[in-house]
């Protein structure tokens, strides 16, 4: 604080300085100024591509969703092909090996143990897929 000497009453009078104020908010304002640029402006995007006119109809079918079905009479399906706990690994590996995106669901009836469909994560996680989705009845069923 700053202090004033004299005055019509004689006495001291107090004023408060503003200068270390300014000072302050002006040090402020540029920091704000050089983090600004920093922050990031949106979310990354995939844009999907259009498919290559000379594509043929055996890449169309391998490039749809992967949804590996637990049975319950102890079946696995891949896409509605049969496959065992041996080959579920492999099989998923070669889908896979040449896919950008590497997302597969997992699809199990009602009486299927978790410690089955926890299996079939694993052997999933495994073989490089990276995101694995579960599908259940309400939401197949879109509610």
């Amino acid at each position: 604080m700053g202090m004033d000497v004299g005055g019509k009453e004689g006495g001291s009078m107090a004023t408060m300085n503003v200068v270390p104020l300014i000072d302050i908010l002006l040090v402020l304002i540029i920091i704000f100024m050089v983090i600004t640029p920093l922050t990031p402006k949106g979310l990354d995007a995939l844009v999907p591509q259009p498919a290559p006119p000379n594509q043929n109809q055996q890449q169309t079918i391998e490039q749809k969703t992967i949804v590996v079905q637990l049975l319950d009479t102890g079946k696995l399906k891949i896409n509605e092909e049969d496959a065992s706990w041996d080959t579920l690994g492999p099989r998923l590996s070669d889908v896979f090996k040449e896919r950008a995106e590497k997302v597969a669901f997992v699809k199990g009836d009602d009486t299927v143990r978790f410690a089955d469909v926890a299996r079939a994560i694993d052997i999933m996680r495994n073989s490089g897929i990276d995101k694995v989705g579960l599908i259940t009845a309400n939401l197949e069923a879109g509610k």
